[in-house]
């Protein structure tokens, strides 16, 4: 069991950057791959980006590449999201999520948090 708190969301202007942090707690983080996904009114929860147990490995979604960017502090048992360049099109609420492997399907992700409300104004 792993208990996942998300933070650090909240309103910006476009082209604006905002960084999401992941907490957990529970069992040993370094022992799951991360991901970070995201959900709009009425649209399904999308990937974003997942990294590696050890943080090595990353992969992002088509649509944040080169914007957005994944990483992980094991000794703090965090998982990061730093947003750059936001557009409105990226306004949702944000979930992390831990897994056994570095998926793009919210079905392979075993943990989720809470969720955290990311706003983007034109």
């Amino acid at each position: 069991q792993v208990q996942l708190v998300e933070s650090g969301g909240g309103l910006v202007q476009a082209g604006g950057s905002l960084r999401l942090s992941c907490a957990a707690s529970g069992r040993t983080f370094s022992s799951f791959a991360m991901g970070w996904f995201r959900q709009s009114p009425g649209k399904e929860r999308d990937f974003v980006a997942a990294i590696s147990q050890n943080g090595v490995s990353t992969y992002y979604a088509d649509s944040v590449k080169g914007r957005l960017s994944i990483s992980r502090d094991n000794a703090k048992n965090t998982v990061y999201l730093q947003m750059n360049s936001l557009k409105p099109e990226d306004t949702a609420v944000y979930y992390c999520a831990a897994s056994f492997g570095t998926y793009n399907l919210a079905r392979l992700y075993s943990y989720w948090g809470q969720g955290t409300q990311v706003t983007v104004s034109s």
